[in-house]
């Protein structure tokens, strides 16, 4: 009768803990789908398309005339829009360090201006960081862009990172492959 009582007991026990494993996990996955949509939308709803608009199209000669433009002594809006940007495609390089979202998510999500915005940006933080934060600044960013890059490049062996970003390219300047 013990030896039925106790192996009653540990399938009860057994069984109790997969259920609250499975629970678990499906809790994990709604979470991450919760936070992953929340991410999603503040970068790709229609006041994340308009802030990413005006910073792409955001123009200057070197560091000194972008600080004058944009920087936050000189122009407090324009500093907001894109610290917020910045912070958005920080925010997703550190998700998908940690494992919370994978590469491949973030590739297939439309998010491929994260990788423009960089490589428009990068000497500018870069400047920033050696002025003012230092070498960690936008880190998750610059490494989730540079991933980005690197499966655009294979996934498409002749594609060049444009020049312009979000310019109008006349037909007659778009070369053919």
């Amino acid at each position: 009768m013990t030896a039925v009582s106790v192996t009653v007991a540990a399938i009860y026990y057994m069984f109790t803990l997969r259920l609250t494993q499975t629970n678990m996990k499906n809790t994990l996955a709604t979470r991450k789908l919760q936070f992953l949509s929340n991410v999603y939308s503040q970068m790709f709803g229609e006041e994340g398309y308009r802030r990413f608009g005006e910073v792409m199209n955001m123009q200057w000669r070197d560091y000194d005339d972008f600080e004058r433009k944009y920087g936050s002594d000189y122009n407090i809006d324009a500093y907001v829009k894109r610290a917020t940007l910045w912070t958005h495609f920080d925010e997703m390089g550190m998700i998908v360090k940690e494992g919370i979202i994978d590469i491949d998510t973030v590739y297939g999500m439309n998010s491929f201006g994260l990788a423009l915005a960089w490589v428009k940006f990068r000497d500018v933080i870069r400047e920033q960081r050696l002025r003012y934060n230092g070498a960690n600044m936008y880190e998750n960013w610059e490494w989730v862009a540079e991933e980005l890059i690197r499966i655009k490049r294979e996934r498409e062996p002749g594609y060049r990172l444009p020049e312009n970003f979000l310019k109008y390219i006349p037909a007659s300047n778009v070369s053919t492959q």
